[in-house]
């Protein structure tokens, strides 16, 4: 991205501003115009969590004029670790709330727009259009998928960033100069395949380091200065300590960005990652499923239940239900050590592991298998409110 030298841009920076952008003034690279760019400029975070909280502070702080957020959540104290927009006293409310407000402590120049809304086919084209640089801070396949084809469209710059674990990743898609999110993933991994954070965990300052480069990434689009990731894949690994750099190249076949695209129009992007709707309460009582409350009443009257619990050791430390513990990895190599005579209910932290082992025993002819619904987090939260809940 080309810097223009010769934009003039139609703000003035008041007396305690110029003092509050000092160290950027003292920059050949910034200067006056620059931070003067700055101010004249919007960017748009897609979600207030672990990415979008160091996106905010640092954004706010380096002056823009104006800062979107779309998110629909609320503050969850599972999100303190990592999630430094919100505080304890957030609990329980808007991340919005807490996001605007965090924000503007910051800086009380900038304008913070709020969109409490899930970004949608139907809304994003709309929400986006108002700003420069859209900021993908999200979480979930469906919505990566979303953002790029929007930004496609919208000739926007995405700055992009994933975090899992101890591992992250950052990039700018911008079609007209570079390849975009579908150039370097054209399909979706199998729904379920790619664990969440809330299923694998992520080290808290992670999103801090990887959100920092994603606001370092996106003032330099804004200014037209230095070499943006544009055509490059920053792969960060905390463990080591190591950076590596990947080179992306446009795929001129890319359904999106390609030389005849044939995506014209955003589509259903849970059905594109395969994702199924929430099942409905009839579903939930489907024949191989379970609710925590059925499994109360199974067990209070001695019903013979073999409880499986597909989560890691760690994990079972945590908190369990006394079951038997095989994780989800390990049952192929494990799996004789069921009977298949007896009824099994098998549960994880939230569902979606419990679900696969679920699939995987039904494959293999087990008839009296169930999976517990919501988990052991969802038991804790309606049956035994003493557990622990993470």
């Amino acid at each position: 991205m080309k810097r223009n030298d010769d934009t003039q841009v139609d703000v003035q920076l008041s007396r305690e501003e110029i003092r509050r952008y000092g160290r950027h003034l003292l920059m050949p690279e910034v200067g006056l115009e620059g931070q003067k760019k700055l101010k004249a400029s919007s960017v748009l975070l897609v979600g207030a969590g672990g990415l979008g909280s160091p996106l905010g502070l640092y954004l706010a702080a380096a002056g823009l004029g104006r800062i979107g957020i779309v998110d629909f959540d609320v503050v969850d104290s599972s999100n303190l670790q990592r999630q430094i927009l919100h505080s304890s006293e957030d609990v329980g409310k808007p991340k919005l709330q807490s996001a605007r407000k965090r924000i503007q402590g910051i800086n009380p120049d900038v304008e913070v727009a709020t969109y409490e809304t899930r970004l949608t086919s139907e809304n994003a084209l709309e929400i986006l259009q108002e700003f420069d640089v859209i900021v993908d801070g999200t979480d979930n396949f469906p919505t990566r998928y979303l953002v790029n084809d929007a930004c496609v469209l919208l000739g926007k710059p995405n700055v992009y960033g994933s975090i899992f674990r101890f591992d992250g990743q950052a990039s700018v898609f911008y079609a007209r100069e570079g390849p975009c999110y579908r150039c370097l993933y054209p399909e979706p991994p199998p729904a379920g395949l790619v664990p969440s954070c809330a299923e694998g965990g992520v080290l808290g300052v992670l999103p801090g380091i990887v959100g920092t480069i994603q606001a370092n990434e996106t003032i330099k689009v804004l200014l037209g200065i230095g070499e943006p990731l544009v055509g490059r894949l920053l792969l960060f690994d905390a463990l080591k300590m190591q950076f590596r750099e990947l080179k992306l190249r446009k795929n001129l076949s890319c359904q999106m960005c390609g030389e005849h695209p044939t995506i014209t129009h955003l589509i259903d992007y849970e059905a594109f990652c395969g994702i199924n709707p929430p099942p409905t309460d009839d579903e939930r009582s489907g024949e191989f499923e379970m609710t925590v409350e059925e499994l109360k009443k199974r067990l209070d009257e001695k019903n013979d239940v073999f409880v499986l619990d597909v989560r890691e050791p760690h994990e079972y430390e945590i908190v369990n239900l006394g079951g038997h513990l095989i994780p989800l990895n390990d049952l192929p190599a494990r799996v004789h050590e069921l009977d298949s005579s007896r009824e099994i209910v098998v549960h994880c932290h939230h569902g979606p592991r419990s679900q696969r082992a679920t699939e995987f025993l039904v494959q293999l002819g087990f008839k009296k298998v169930k999976n517990l619904m919501g988990g052991i987090d969802e038991w804790a939260a309606k049956i035994d409110q003493s557990m622990v809940r993470y």
